[in-house]
């Protein structure tokens, strides 16, 4: 459902903090060290590599969005292109696939709180839930408010990864690149697979765009300035990484942490425990302006409760659709407390679903933005890509495929009611029809047999 009409009031600062937020996520605490692990050196190559596949991606999104602004986000251009069980299956990824990746953000951040603050572990499920509040609390003011408060974030959090680097590329050592390739070219794929999900997070922006002052001026700079921070930051920690910790590199669970122990010692474990919070609260105020947008449009659209409609609007606050990711998110952490806080499965339907998302929609953008232009090619070289990455995916999309089930049986349930009705309707026009010729049949006879009647009584004066 498109909402068009007045723009809200983002402009381009705070949505480049949304975006850099979206993509500068919790891949900055554990992806360096992975990808030096599996690739080593040559990992870098693989940053590079991702950051120009991103570009094709990430320029579709901000074409689409800066052309057709709309809280459906993908979704809505799924509808123009492949119709509105696609759209609606689209809408369920994101709102329910992708949102398994709350547990996994207030797991990490429950557990580098224990870590800096010398907690038990034992509060871990307390925190995890009291880390969904404040993002959450944030939303439920506007997305202006949040914007604003991204900016924040994301300025701190930038600021820190360049305290970070800083003081690391003293201490690289040219020794820490040799050899370059231990693992040879299948490593540095392995570590390109790993960086597409850190790159992953352009398409939150497609369901705030109608929130943007000026769409089509905001969020194409907004975009490209997110490109070049969130690429230098990636790149940037993978040379220190890499030539600090040497082989060390991928030997801890956070590798972060170590680059800042061996360049800032006490002062490190500090400066990363407020990374991990900037980055859980960041990510979480980020994607969550998408989730309330998203969940009013489908309520809109008839695909959700039309209860949770109320704020789809470009300006509104859709409190209703946001209250209801709120419950989602509660529900997808109770589960994983109650399956010991393994969030391997939450990882996989979060990944899944966000691989659906992009096929389906570079697919769309393909079939929607005008052809030969510059966001046109884009879209067919990021829906290629897209599909690889589907295909790649693998016994991983099922959870994807069980949303898709379901928004095919939505499809058939409303057809269902729909002949259901017209056979209603065709049958009160029948009983309808049935009962005007009754009456026409009454009002005959009575016509005919009054004239009979005064015949027999004429007769009968005439006899008399």
């Amino acid at each position: 459902m498109t909402h068009s009409g007045t723009h809200g009031g983002l402009g381009v600062v705070q949505g480049t903090a949304l975006y850099i937020a979206s993509v500068l996520g919790t891949g900055l605490l554990v992806l360096p060290g992975l990808a030096a692990d599996v690739a080593g050196p040559a990992s870098i190559v693989s940053v590079l590599a991702v950051i120009v596949l991103a570009v094709p991606l990430a320029g579709t999104f901000a074409a689409l969005a800066a052309r057709y602004p709309d809280p459906g986000g993908v979704a809505s251009y799924v509808r123009r292109a492949l119709g509105r069980t696609a759209a609606r299956a689209t809408g369920y990824w994101f709102y329910f696939g992708v949102a398994a990746g709350f547990p996994v953000l207030a797991f990490l951040g429950a557990e580098y709180l224990t870590a800096i603050l010398h907690i038990d572990r034992v509060a871990v499920p307390i925190l995890v839930f009291a880390i969904l509040i404040p993002p959450f609390a944030v939303n439920m003011l506007g997305v202006r408010v949040a914007g604003w408060v991204q900016f924040v974030l994301t300025g701190l959090l930038v600021g820190i990864v360049v305290f970070v680097v800083a003081t690391a590329l003293p201490a690289v050592e040219a020794s820490s690149f040799t050899p370059f390739l231990p693992h040879g070219w299948a490593g540095v794929g392995t570590a390109i697979s790993l960086f597409v999900w850190a790159f992953a997070g352009w398409e939150v922006g497609t369901h705030i765009s109608g929130e943007f002052r000026d769409p089509r001026r905001s969020i194409p700079i907004a975009t490209a300035i997110a490109l070049v921070v969130t690429g230098l930051a990636y790149l940037l920690l993978q040379v220190v990484t890499v030539g600090v910790l040497g082989e060390e590199a991928g030997a801890g669970a956070v590798p972060l942490l170590a680059l800042a122990e061996a360049v800032a010692p006490g002062f490190g474990p500090t400066a990363i425990g407020a990374v991990a919070a900037i980055v859980v609260l960041g990510v979480m105020n980020a994607y969550l302006a998408a989730f309330r947008k998203l969940g009013a449009s489908l309520a809109s659209s008839g695909d959700l409760p039309r209860a949770l409609a109320p704020g789809a609007e470009s300006g509104g606050v859709p409190r209703r659709a946001l209250l209801l990711t709120f419950a989602i998110a509660m529900v997808y952490c109770a589960i994983a407390l109650a399956t010991g806080g393994d969030l391997q499965t939450f990882i996989l339907i979060h990944t899944s679903n966000m691989v659906s998302i992009y096929a389906a929609g570079m697919i769309a953008a393909a079939l929607i933005l005008p052809r030969f232009t510059a966001g046109w090619f884009m879209a067919v070289v990021a829906a290629v890509l897209s599909i690889g990455l589907l295909l790649l995916a693998g016994a991983n999309l099922l959870p994807a495929a069980v949303l898709a089930l379901a928004a095919i049986l939505v499809t058939v349930v409303k057809r269902l009611r729909r002949a259901s009705r017209r056979v209603d309707a065709l049958g009160d026009q029948t009983n309808g029809a049935d009962l005007a010729a009754d009456s026409g049949a009454l009002v005959e006879v009575k016509t005919t047999a009054v004239p009979a009647e005064r015949g027999s009584a004429l007769g009968s004066s005439a006899k008399s």
